[in-house]
């Protein structure tokens, strides 16, 4: 029988604080059918979950503003606007991102929609994210958002006019990957129909 095309040789925890940093020592077949060794760090912090909260008639969307260290260090001020979002923490992703709306944004929406899912970074980190759509309307308002304090959430709730939100994405001030991906999602798929009735 013949082998896959890789062969895991040694694993080291590096790091087990926030989440799981691993070191990963593996054989790499080839295309050309030879074996060569090679190492990766693998950061793994879970699967997640995003939705894009939109209103058709009104053409608005609601979206997030919190600050990220990450980004920050990588010379951004950090505070970046994004879709609500979050980690599955054993719940499934339908569960989890209706959860996060809720806590995130203050909506509570009746129907979501999954779109796709994606590996949003996997050259170094596991974490592959399910992409939602949903929308709002304000009578599914039931609180202010902001996230949880003990998760030192500090989330502004933004409702945008979704030409403005494109246009951020242009203009450099929104730059989160999968905010992009889910306006642009909207753009291509809802929003030109829409107008177009």
């Amino acid at each position: 029988m013949e082998a896959g095309p890789v062969r895991i040789t040694a694993q080291e925890t590096l790091s087990d604080n926030w989440y799981v940093l691993k070191k990963f020592s593996f054989d790499l077949r080839r295309r050309d059918g030879t074996w060569q060794a090679q190492t990766r760090e693998v950061y793994d912090r879970g699967n997640g979950a995003t939705i894009l909260l939109y209103n058709l008639a009104r053409r608005t969307v609601l979206l997030t503003r919190q600050f990220r260290m990450p980004a920050f260090v990588n010379g951004h001020s950090g505070f970046l606007i994004e879709s609500a979002a979050g980690l599955l923490d054993n719940a499934s992703p339908e569960q989890r991102i209706r959860k996060e709306a809720e806590e995130e944004t203050g909506y509570r929406v009746e129907s979501v929609k999954k779109i796709y899912d994606a590996f949003m970074s996997p050259g170094s980190v596991t974490e592959r994210v399910h992409f939602f759509i949903g929308e709002y309307q304000p009578s599914d308002r039931i609180g202010n958002g902001g996230g949880l304090l003990e998760e030192g959430e500090d989330i502004e709730v933004l409702e945008l006019g979704f030409e403005e939100a494109i246009a951020m994405v242009g203009n450099g001030e929104i730059v989160d990957g999968k905010t992009i991906m889910l306006l642009q999602y909207l753009e291509l798929r809802l929003m030109a129909l829409h107008t177009e009735r």
